[in-house]
Formats: structure tokens, C-alpha cells, sequence
């Protein structure tokens, strides 16, 4: 009875000693974690990874910029992680978006452009230390330069000279003052553009569709303008040969080459009408009396009287 007794006493004190280990490790395991999660929330470790740099802010107030790869500690609440600086290349787009923006031609017509910088950071102490957001100057500096030289162009040339204006802006970026006797963008910011792109330059939907109206109409006019050339060009060779045609057969009738006898004219115009009543009048025959010194004189039979022979037979 003693011996099963004592067994029961050992297991309770063996099952009383793992849950106080157990509970020792998770409290042990609670305080490493939050002391990991301080750290890492406060910064008092971090890292500075290959192609950048971290600005920090020492106790005086003093700030530094960080290239050293690797691992670093700083003091907590003494000093202050400002920012994290890359320094590859970046993007930086027209409006800050690559959506297209809406832009005003030379001409007051309206346009739809994107473009878009590459710029890499040189000198950290200008970009991070003498700059209060940086980014967002450089954003508003950019938009201004580029859209001072779109607006000032023709808007053909927007569209087909989009080569040489690309050139033009890219220049401007990299050595034009932002204003006069003032820094460059590179002197300002301490960067260096690396290149610049137009993406998209067009018309608004509307405006093409009335472009294409109007090319329409300009076509459809110059076909009609064409037709109307080519039957006036055939009117004047039409009468041209008619009156090639009077002279020769009045010159056929030993006529003078200086005048025209009436007669003939007179023969035919009656002949055109003959003509005109055979077109009309099928199985007419037109018979034409003419005689020198009177007026030549043109016998028509009555359809009529054709109808009624015809309802006789």
C-alpha cells in the first residue's frame, strides 16, 4: 500500500515538473519573440542591401547617409531610420503614372501623351539630406519640363517628329536650368538621367473620329471635282469634233473656209431632232428634205396614224 502510494506521489511530481519546464520554455520563447519583434520594429538592427543606402538621423540631429553592405546597429530612441535609398535605376512617369495625360498643342488641340524618365541617384547628401521628399519634387520638376516642351510644339510634329522632340525633351532634362540662372535637374537632386522615352502620343478618341470625317468629305469631294473635270475635258473635245466636223463638210462642199453656210447649220440641227424622234418612235423611219436657199424641212409621220394601221391589220 506504502509502495503504491509513493509511485502515485513521484508521477504527480514528474508531471508537476514537465509543465513547469514546458511553461519555463514558453515563456522563454514569448520574451525572445517580442524582443525580436522590438528590434525589428524600431530598426535598432537593419540591413542595407546591395545597391542601396540608408539615411539615418543621429541624436544632434545630424543625418548621414549608410552604403556599407551588410548588418548595423543604431540606438534606439536616440537615433532615427529616415529612409531607405535605392540606387539602381528608376522609373519616373509623365503625371506619376504611366496612364496617358491629357496635353494642349501649339494650335490649342488637345492630345493624349505618356513618357517616362530613368534616373539614378549620384550624390545621397542632395537627394536624401537637402531635399524634403525628394521624390515628390523631382515628380512636379519633371512634369514641368516636359510639358513646357510638348505644349510648345505644332501637332504635326507631335505625331510625326516624335524622334527628334524625344531628343529635344531628354536634352532639356539633363542640362536646361529649371529656371533661369538656377540648377539643373542633375544639380538639384543630385542624379543623373539616364534616358527618357515617349510612349504614347495621339489624338482623343473624338477628335479622330471627326478627323476621319473630314478626310472623308475631303475625298468624296475630290472624286466629284475629278468626275466633273473629266466630263467637262470630254464636253470641249465632244465639241471640238463637231465643229471639226462642220468645217469638213463644208470645206466638201466648196464652201469658203472664212464663213459657214447657214444651211448646213440648219441641216444639222433638224438632223439632231430626226434623231431624237427615232430614238423615241420605234419602227419610224425620218426622211430630211434640204435644198440650197430654203429652209430645210423635216417630215415626221403621225404615230397615230401608224397605231391605227397596226389595229386595222
Amino acid at each position: 500500500m506504502q509502495k503504491q502510494s509513493s509511485e502515485v506521489f513521484l508521477q504527480r511530481a514528474q508531471f508537476k515538473t514537465a509543465i513547469r519546464r514546458l511553461t519555463f520554455v514558453l515563456v522563454f520563447l514569448t520574451l525572445i519573440y517580442s524582443l525580436t519583434a522590438i528590434v525589428y520594429s524600431t530598426h535598432v538592427l537593419y540591413k542595407v542591401k546591395l545597391n542601396y543606402a540608408v539615411i539615418i538621423e543621429q541624436f544632434g540631429g545630424k543625418r548621414t547617409a549608410v552604403t556599407n553592405v551588410g548588418w548595423h546597429y543604431r540606438l534606439p530612441f536616440f537615433t532615427k531610420l529616415e529612409i531607405e535609398v535605392p540606387l539602381m535605376n528608376q522609373n519616373l512617369y509623365l503625371g506619376g503614372n504611366d496612364a496617358p495625360m491629357k496635353i494642349i498643342s501649339k494650335e490649342s488641340v488637345a492630345l493624349w501623351t505618356s513618357a517616362l524618365m530613368t534616373f539614378k541617384i549620384k550624390d545621397l547628401t542632395r537627394w536624401g539630406i537637402e531635399n524634403l521628399s525628394p521624390q515628390k519634387l523631382l515628380q512636379g520638376d519633371f512634369d514641368g519640363i516636359v510639358k513646357d516642351t510638348l505644349q510648345a510644339q505644332e501637332v504635326n510634329n507631335l505625331i510625326s517628329k516624335r524622334e527628334k522632340i524625344k531628343e529635344t525633351i531628354f536634352q532639356a532634362l539633363k542640362k536646361r536650368p529649371i529656371n533661369e540662372k538656377g540648377p539643373t535637374l542633375e544639380e538639384k537632386y543630385g542624379i543623373e538621367v539616364v534616358s527618357f522615352v515617349l510612349n504614347e502620343t495621339r489624338f482623343g478618341d473624338k477628335l479622330v473620329e471627326a478627323t476621319e470625317e473630314k478626310k472623308r468629305r475631303q475625298l468624296i469631294a475630290e472624286a466629284e471635282n475629278y468626275a466633273a473635270d473629266q466630263e467637262a475635258d470630254r464636253i470641249r473635245k465632244l465639241y471640238q469634233a463637231y465643229l471639226d466636223g462642220i468645217k469638213s463638210l463644208h470645206l466638201a462642199l466648196n464652201g469658203s473656209s472664212n464663213t459657214v453656210n447657214p444651211a448646213i447649220l440648219d441641216f444639222l440641227s433638224q438632223q439632231k431632232w430626226a434623231t431624237a424622234y427615232e430614238k423615241n418612235q420605234t419602227d419610224q423611219k425620218t426622211f430630211v428634205l434640204h435644198s440650197k436657199g430654203e429652209t430645210p424641212s423635216v417630215t415626221l409621220p403621225d404615230p397615230r396614224n401608224a397605231s391605227l394601221g397596226e389595229t386595222e391589220k
